[in-house]
């Protein structure tokens, strides 16, 4: 009878711990971070009245006789089940969302202890501290390699009150663009200004035939390479050209036409630009005079003019036949070549008369002698074989006439005369065709020859007047950016690209041109504050090589000289830095690692918890990162009250890392975590405990009744 007594003071007791720890957990509902527990009730020892037997025979077993003597709680469980995130408008407030805890210590790194109350702030020393004062353990910036380095041990987190961080100087340019490789361009620039006279390279090798805008010498650039006013490549293709002469071809036969007593045919054999023979024939009749017959051979020569290109008229004082070629007809062949002729013609096969001369396109090479056919790699090449032939065909070299490249990219010509070697020029230009060489094999450039064509003008001497063609023009790109000197002054440094040449088998190279406003320098010649290179593509788009890889700067202004600044365009035989598709020239990316001083003014937190500063001069990089420690056993740490925790032989050694990483929790900035007191379950067991307690208390009343009735049986 006493063991019932018993029993229900031991439920009494178990239900009175459960109320305390339900009271505790609605006490807490509003505490940030807290989680949540309950009690764990379990029986006690039982009395065996009878014990189990096994079956024997035909009787089966029995099972024990036990009587329970009460319940106890024998152990609580902490509930670390995630609690809403709610946002704050405080830059150091933290949450976890996930697994994990903030380390904190109290005395400098010497013991650790555990929460999940993120509620830190800067104390007037700069510790970031929690409301209890323990200072939040991490890593901080190492001040040699300017990154955190998370594999180092924790420390305090303490980011010194009026922070400043000093200039650093730019020691890498990172460029990530497209140069455009295709045949229409929308950036580009004139052709580089090339002077009169002979090439620049002549006496001066290693140094280009062209000025840039600075009146530096430069290449003048690859001709297959540029483009027309409209941004359409030429894309010349070996022995493409023109055909140009600067004075019409003339020619008068050698002797008069023959009066003829007989009837007789006779033929002029004239040779054409391909080398095949073109035959002029007709017939004078018996009786006709040298008037007569003079008259029957040009109109039988005019007739073929549009094969022959060459046009006849007569003296009619001595009936000698006059051939002129303008040599302005595409069509037509050009200059005079008289192959053979029969006697009574006038013509001994000795009245050639040239004055036009192919000038090709050959990408290894040029030849520019004059009174013969010419070949170009350059703008500069051309221009220079035009004005050997022009002035050549005044009959000596000494002639004035003046070719130039003009700083629109165009080719202009003036005849101011003042020599005794001057003539009116009459320049005429016209394509090359499958007609224009033997065998064939060319096709005419049109854009080419457009461009040109533009030329065609008579320029009598000393007039003054000018001809020009078309413009020439490079694809070109520029990128430039401000880099820092040791005092964290800026210096803009500029990249500018032009395409300079095409090799059909492994691809483009483009001319860089690096600049940095003067006093600065960037090279040891002049000029000083310019440093020329190169870029060269592959096939396929990517980037081969380029060079220089860096260059040494010193901005002159009492900083740190010979500042190495490496240039990083990219890796070779990939596409990650800069490319040369078919697409618009761009710069899809362009940065430096250096900036001027600065001071602090204002920390944010992501959510790997570092602890970015922003800086007066528009920097921002991690100042620190916050620590965070994983359990095996989270329901096995110890609370110390104020929302900390501490590590028991039961949780486990904590596992130190950053947040996000190992299966530990992100972290949220300008937020806390709420209890996770669900306050409708915690009401509820209010319920079930209070009947619980109330039933147990039932258990002893009626328990003291039947006692009172056992002693009522001795009256």
């Amino acid at each position: 009878m006493l063991k019932s007594l018993f029993s229900g003071v031991s439920g009494l007791q178990s239900h009175q711990v459960a109320m305390d720890v339900e009271s505790n957990n609605i006490a807490n509902v509003n505490t940030t971070g807290f989680k949540y527990s309950r009690a764990n009730f379990s029986d006690l020892l039982a009395q065996t009245r009878s014990i189990a037997t096994a079956p024997q025979g035909q009787l089966g077993g029995k099972n024990p006789v036990q009587v329970g003597l009460g319940s106890s709680v024998n152990s609580t469980t902490r509930i670390f089940s995630q609690g809403s995130i709610q946002n704050t408008d405080k830059n150091t407030d933290v949450a976890i969302q996930g697994d994990g805890f903030f380390i904190i210590s109290p005395d400098g790194g010497n013991t650790y202890k555990y929460t999940r109350a993120g509620d830190f702030k800067f104390d007037a020393a700069g510790n970031f501290v929690d409301n209890n004062g323990f200072i939040a353990q991490g890593w901080l910036r190492d001040p040699v390699t300017g990154k955190v380095d998370s594999t180092a041990p924790i420390q305090d987190i303490n980011i010194p009150p009026g922070l400043t961080t000093p200039a650093q100087p730019t020691s890498e340019v990172v460029l990530k663009a497209n140069l455009n490789s295709g045949p229409l361009v929308e950036s580009f620039s004139a052709a580089y200004q090339v002077p009169t006279g002979a090439p620049h390279s002549l006496a001066n090798p290693g140094e280009g035939d062209a000025l840039d805008a600075n009146g530096n010498w430069i290449n003048s650039g690859d001709m297959g390479v540029l483009f027309n006013e409209t941004g359409e490549a030429f894309a010349l293709q070996p022995d493409q050209g023109i055909w140009a002469s600067f004075l019409s071809s003339t020619s008068t036969s050698t002797n008069a036409v023959a009066a003829t007593a007989a009837a007789s045919t006779e033929n002029i054999v004239f040779e054409l630009d391909n080398g095949t023979l073109e035959t002029v024939s007709f017939n004078f009749l018996a009786g006709n005079t040298a008037a007569q017959n003079a008259a029957i051979e040009a109109s039988a020569i005019n007739a073929k003019s549009a094969i022959t290109g060459v046009e006849a008229t007569i003296d009619t004082v001595t009936n000698q036949i006059i051939l002129t070629n303008t040599n302005g007809n595409a069509s037509a062949s050009h200059n005079i070549r008289v192959d053979s002729a029969t006697a009574n013609t006038g013509f001994t096969g000795v009245e050639d008369s040239i004055t036009a001369y192919r000038y090709q396109y050959d990408p290894t090479g040029t030849t520019n002698i004059a009174g013969s056919d010419k070949t170009f790699t350059t703008i500069a090449d051309l221009r220079y074989a035009m004005e050997v032939e022009a002035n050549a065909d005044g009959g000596g070299a000494t002639s004035n006439i003046e070719i130039i490249i003009n700083d629109q990219g165009k080719f202009e010509i003036t005849n101011p005369g003042g020599s005794a070697n001057d003539y009116d020029v009459n320049l005429r230009i016209t394509g090359m065709n499958a007609n224009s060489v033997a065998g064939g094999g060319i096709t005419e450039n049109t854009k080419f020859t457009r461009n040109m064509e533009a030329l065609n003008s008579v320029l009598p001497v000393g007039s003054g007047g000018k001809a020009f063609s078309q413009s020439f023009n490079a694809a070109t790109h520029s990128s430039s950016i401000d880099i820092f000197d040791s005092l964290g002054s800026k210096h803009t440094l500029r990249m500018e690209f032009r395409k300079t040449a095409v090799d059909l088998t492994t691809g483009s190279t483009w001319d860089m041109l690096i600049s940095v406003p003067e006093p600065a320098t960037i090279d040891t010649v002049a000029p000083r504050n310019e440093k020329t290179g190169s870029v060269r593509f592959n096939n396929d788009g990517s980037l081969a090589t380029y060079n220089p890889p860096n260059v040494s700067f010193s901005a002159n202004n009492g900083s740190a000289p010979d500042q190495q600044v490496a240039l990083s365009f990219g890796t070779a035989n990939a596409f990650d830095g800069m490319t040369s598709f078919d697409a618009p020239s761009a710069t899809s990316g362009i940065s430096q690692d250096g900036f001027t001083g600065g001071d602090l003014v204002g920390i944010r937190i992501d959510q790997s918890g570092t602890l970015i500063g922003s800086f007066s001069n528009g920097r921002s990089f991690g100042l620190a990162q916050i620590g965070m420690a994983k359990f095996t056993n989270n329901e096995g740490l110890a609370t110390e009250g104020g929302n900390v925790y501490i590590q028991t032989a039961n949780s486990g050694d904590p596992i130190i890392g950053t947040a996000a990483t190992a299966g530990r929790g992100f972290i949220q900035s300008s937020a806390l975590e709420a209890s996770n007191v669900d306050l409708s379950l915690a009401l509820t067991q209010l319920i079930v405990i209070q009947r619980g307690y109330q039933a147990n208390g039932k258990t002893i009343t009626t328990s003291d009744q039947l006692l009172e009735t056992l002693i009522g049986l001795k009256r």
